[in-house]
């Protein structure tokens, strides 16, 4: 068979492309990496016994980590397909980080200056960070996967969102066993922990998500 009549099989008996394929494949691979991090945490660290008595605390954490989870996913949904625009993804990123350092500053101009450095520093701030880039690392294998069997032309962004949607879901797992309840304490350490994944994902990305 010649190429050209190869190229018109295709074409004509290929059928339409599957709705909603990229969602699919990346919502499994996001549930199957929340809940391999979260088995991960509960297993190595163990559940907060005091987690729910934390209230408005721990649905301020969880929040955070939740918008910069829809905000990645959505990022990581965009460059994923081919010539599609992205960047209204990363504002919302942006704002979601936004949002929440307003808050942590609110909580830190309100709070006695010696105690200030509390808010920043917890219990925890040594062994946070790497923590939360430990436990994404089911998910980011899962994320890498899925998107290899997608199309991405920008394999340093798509890898960067991969990182950063597993980076997320790490942080979801780490708070099941998180003792800290500052914003400040979130923003800065959460956020640092979630950034590693994606900085792995951005060097990587060429290697592994490259056609």
């Amino acid at each position: 068979m010649k190429t050209d009549q190869l190229i018109e099989l295709l074409a004509t008996q290929a059928g339409p492309a599957p709705r909603r394929a990229v969602q699919t494949r990346l919502t499994l691979a996001a549930g199957l990496g929340a809940l391999l991090s979260a088995a991960a945490a509960l297993a190595a660290l163990g559940l907060n016994p005091g987690l729910l008595a934390m209230g408005s605390a721990l649905a301020v954490k969880l929040a955070y980590v939740a918008g910069l989870m829809f905000g990645a996913a959505r990022l990581a949904d965009r460059v994923s397909r081919p010539a599609t625009a992205w960047r209204g993804a990363a504002l919302g990123l942006a704002a979601v980080v936004l949002v929440m350092a307003a808050f942590a500053a609110t909580v830190y101009a309100t709070t006695a200056q010696t105690q200030r450095s509390a808010l920043l520093l917890g219990h925890s701030w040594v062994s946070c960070s790497w923590r939360v880039a430990a436990l994404s690392l089911p998910a980011f294998g899962a994320v890498i996967v899925a998107m290899r069997g997608l199309a991405p032309t920008r394999p340093r962004l798509a890898g960067w969102a991969a990182g950063l949607l597993a980076g997320c879901l790490g942080a979801l797992g780490y708070a099941l066993h998180c003792p800290e309840w500052s914003p400040l304490f979130v923003l800065v350490w959460y956020t640092l922990g979630i950034l590693a994944p994606a900085a792995v994902g951005a060097a990587l990305g060429p290697r592994w998500l490259r056609w």
